[in-house]
């Protein structure tokens, strides 16, 4: 039976986090990716940062932006935020906000070993669809439920 560390991807696109969030944004739209991995910087996995993530650090940030009520688009009828004529603070804000303040860090992973069984089961259990590839603290990779479909393409 297949081992984690034979389904993985290792060529893993991981962030600091100390990066911003705007250069994360960044980073996720370019790989096309919709989350990435914390490593620390001697390569320990110390959490997770995901689209949603950013958008709820996003919702928080500009909605502690100390704004006239009036200004905002959601208080007409049939209108939406007016994301991009926000306040002038609010791009500086985004850039100051760093990832290690927003990422999660109750992350799942399984160690290199762990059979192709186990990883679907623990995908399963999470109800998530990657797992990342940990020994002795240090990031190996990344499996997702799609590497689990080359086995029965095998």
């Amino acid at each position: 039976m297949a081992q984690a560390h034979e389904l993985m991807n290792d060529q893993v696109v991981a962030v600091d986090p100390a990066a911003s969030l705007l250069d994360v944004h960044q980073l996720l739209v370019e790989e096309g990716i919709s989350g990435a991995p914390v490593v620390n910087e001697v390569g320990e996995l110390v959490g997770v940062i995901t689209s949603t993530d950013l958008l709820r650090a996003v919702g928080e940030a500009h909605a502690s932006a100390g704004t006239d009520t009036s200004y905002f688009r959601d208080l007409l009828p049939f209108s939406s935020p007016d994301w991009v004529s926000g306040p002038e603070d609010f791009q500086d804000r985004l850039a100051e906000i760093q990832v290690g303040d927003v990422m999660t860090r109750g992350v799942v992973s399984v160690a290199p070993a762990v059979s192709a069984a186990e990883v679907a089961r623990t995908l399963m259990k999470h109800h998530i669809h990657r797992l990342f590839v940990v020994q002795d603290g240090t990031l190996l990779g990344v499996v997702s439920a799609y590497d689990l479909l080359r086995l029965i393409d095998d």
